[in-house]
Parts: structure tokens; sequence; C-alpha cells
């Protein structure tokens, strides 16, 4: 039996406790969870250093998952665009049984080793790609099938399991192994485990973003403004890094192509569009080699 299906003795008595009791055990369980992770730093800073590498050189992120796994790894990959600007395929979720099994469980499709090979072929994944198989166990066939493929491509191959020595775990090059322990619900994945795999995720992704350049300071300089809400960040953020007023910040983002990076330095470099674009080009869109 795996660590994550055994009995909690933090919580024998759960259903004997009222609201304020349940919800205290649940609260002092997930605390566990950033010690957990903390000791996987290393690990995790592995990964981040092959993503980089790997996006650098025009590869992709892949993440592949089952269940609560593949729809915590489908919203992290859906959010690496609007945030950072980078292109949809750059960062993608690849789920067991398809996008149907982000709302409702696909029965057997966790099950189906096969189908892992065909999804992952159809990606054409290969040497430049790093696949993160992502399973709480480190059993799920899909999950584990998938990473054996990758390896098979030569992709760089990472797992995030909270059951070390599982067949995750060894069928990756980098094994991320938060030990969050028993749930407090016996076998109910979507707790704690769930939670160390949203932040190690939230972690490889966003330090991946901050390393290629997409983040200056601690501004998003690569959000899309798409909507009101956004516009009104993206001018929010050309203001405090410019210095200028908000008014001449959205006349400049329009000017830029709805680009922050462009608009800001247009801005603080006195350029036109095309000069910024340029600038940005040659450094690789990295604010911070423009503007210190």
């Amino acid at each position: 039996m795996s660590i994550t299906e055994q009995t909690n003795p933090a919580s024998a008595g759960i259903d004997s406790l009222d609201t304020l009791g349940i919800l205290r055990t649940i609260q002092e369980q997930d605390a566990l969870v950033p010690a957990a992770i903390a000791r996987e730093i290393p690990r995790i800073a592995e990964a981040v250093e092959a993503v980089v590498k790997a996006l650098r050189r025009g590869g992709r992120l892949i993440y592949v998952g089952a269940g609560t796994s593949g729809r915590i790894a489908a919203l992290d990959a859906a959010e690496i665009p609007p945030t950072f600007g980078v292109a949809p395929e750059t960062v993608q979720a690849v789920m067991a049984g398809g996008p149907r099994a982000l709302t409702r469980a696909v029965e057997g499709a966790e099950d189906d080793a096969a189908q892992a090979r065909r999804d992952l072929a159809a990606k054409k994944i290969g040497a430049r790609d790093v696949v993160i198989g992502i399973a709480a166990s480190g059993r799920t066939p899909y999950t584990v099938e998938a990473l054996r493929y990758a390896r098979s491509r030569r992709s760089t191959t990472v797992a995030i399991t909270a059951n070390p020595g599982s067949a995750l775990a060894l069928a990756a090059r980098i094994a991320i192994v938060p030990e969050t322990g028993p749930e407090v619900v016996g076998g109910s994945t979507r707790m704690k485990a769930a939670l160390a795999q949203k932040m190690v995720l939230h972690m490889i992704s966003t330090a991946a973003m901050v390393r290629l350049g997409h983040v200056y300071r601690n501004y998003m300089v690569g959000v899309r403004p798409t909507n009101k809400k956004l516009w009104e960040r993206a001018c929010s953020i050309i203001e405090s890094v410019t210095g200028t007023d908000r008014e001449t910040a959205d006349r400049t983002l329009k000017k830029s192509g709805k680009d922050v990076k462009v608009a800001i330095v247009m801005l603080r470099r006195g350029l036109g569009r095309e000069a910024a674009q340029k600038l940005l080009a040659r450094l690789g869109g990295n604010l911070r080699e423009i503007l210190g």
C-alpha cells in the first residue's frame, strides 16, 4: 500500500467532530505540505533548469496526468500564455481521457497505457521537450507509460509524485517527491497530494518564465491585455516601470501593438515601435538586459 493510501491517525475520528474540528484537522494537515516541498527544492530547481534549456531552444513543456493530477496540470498550462505572453503550444497538458475528462471522470482512462503512447506520439515529442508526469500514487499506468515513451523519444522526463520509489519516480530522469503522507480522508489524493502538485507546478512554470525574461522586477510584463481588467493592469505596470502617467501609458500601449514590453522600451529608451521590437528581439525579450 502506498503512503497516500494509508490511514491517517490524525483524522481517525474526523466523522465525530463538529465543523470547526473538521476544518482544523484539514488545515493542520495542509500545513505540512510546504515543508515537504521545501525538501524537494533541489530537484525542483533541476526541473526548472531543464525547462529553461528546452524552451530556449524551441522545445515545449508538456504535462501528463490523469484525474485530479491531469486537471491541475491543465489549469497551470492554461494560465501560462495570458500571464506571461508565451504561445499556447509552449506549455501543454495531456490528460488521460482527453478534454472531456476535465469535467467528469472517464472510467478506465488512467489504466490505458497504450493510449498514453498514442497521445504523446500525436504531440511529436522529441529531444527538445520536457515531459512532466504527475501522479500522487506514482503508479498510474497512463502516466508511467507516458514518461517511459517520452524517454524513448529522448525527452527530458520529470516525475511529481507523493510516493518515493514508485514506478513513476523510477521512470523519470528527475523525480520530485514531496512526501505529504496519508490523507485526511484515506486515499483522497485531491487533498494534500494535489495541493503539493499544484504548488510544485506553479514553482516550475513561474520560475522558468522568470528565468526566460517574462518577468521584470516582479511585474508580469508578458501579460496579454485581452480584456478591460488586464488592460488596466498592463497600463499600471507601464506606469510603475517607466514613471509615466496613465494617459501616456494607455496611448503607448496602443501604439506598441498591445505589447507591454515594447511599450516600456518605447518610453524608457525613447524609441519607436519597430526599433523597440528589434531591440527586444536581439536581447531575447529580456527587459533586465535593456533597462538594468
